[in-house]
């Protein structure tokens, strides 16, 4: 049994062989994506339908932790797991991303653009020299407008009722009813209870490869914008 943080790993042969053992020993496996169980994402999620277009912001003031690692590997891929995970078994077509070090020798803020084969875009930036702590997510599905901010635990859903008499009264914000268990916390019992009960685990090591085989590619456009800014 094995709960491991994410990234699941470094490189995608790491995962593999990750994976590989959990299923040779019939070990559970779970990857601590740990955003999937945060309040506000467990209410929004059965709101959901189809998401169309994401905007998303995760910045936080330079740490003292972790300059050992990518911005991309180190946050960002909680964007790039949830986005995966809500837009289901559709494949990536697209990706385009900058990014720079800027303090340390490593990617300190990134942007990439992610676009999915049924037309889905997302674009998130990550940057963690900034000012201000934001863990912000909006996206449009049909007929609705979806926030998300994992900072506060705040999540609403904006519609539009196409049968309205004018398109303003047509308008409903619903501000979604947070059940607030500590993040962490739900991660662990879940994983307890998908032991106990022998049930798959929530978040698979297939799971986890997806999001760092979405990581490495973005990586690798940074790094190719790199060499084209000789940064």
């Amino acid at each position: 049994m094995s709960l491991v943080e994410k990234p699941i790993a470094l490189t995608l042969d790491e995962a593999d062989k990750m994976i590989a053992a959990a299923e040779r020993s019939g070990a559970t496996l779970m990857v601590g994506q740990l955003e999937r169980f945060n309040p506000a994402m467990v209410a929004l999620r059965p709101h959901v339908t189809k998401p169309l277009y994401f905007e998303i912001h995760r910045v936080s003031p330079f740490p003292n932790r972790s300059l050992d690692v990518d911005v991309v590997l180190d946050v960002m891929i909680h964007d790039l797991d949830a986005i995966q995970w809500l837009v289901g078994d559709i494949k990536v077509s697209e990706i385009r991303a900058v990014g720079i070090p800027v303090i340390s020798d490593k990617v300190d803020a990134a942007n990439a653009r992610i676009e999915f084969e049924n037309g889905t875009v997302a674009n998130i930036t990550a940057s963690r020299i900034g000012t201000e702590k934001i863990r912000k997510t909006r996206f449009y599905q049909t007929n609705s407008y979806v926030v998300l901010d994992y900072a506060t635990k705040f999540a609403s859903v904006t519609s539009l009722n196409p049968e309205a008499a004018h398109p303003l009264a047509g308008i409903s914000i619903n501000r979604l009813e947070i059940n607030d268990v500590e993040p962490l916390r739900a991660e662990i019992t879940a994983f307890l209870d998908c032991l106990e009960n022998k049930t798959p685990p929530p978040i698979s090591g297939e799971d986890g490869r997806r999001a760092l085989s979405l990581a490495v590619g973005v990586l690798e456009k940074i790094e190719a914008h790199r060499l084209r800014l000789d940064v």
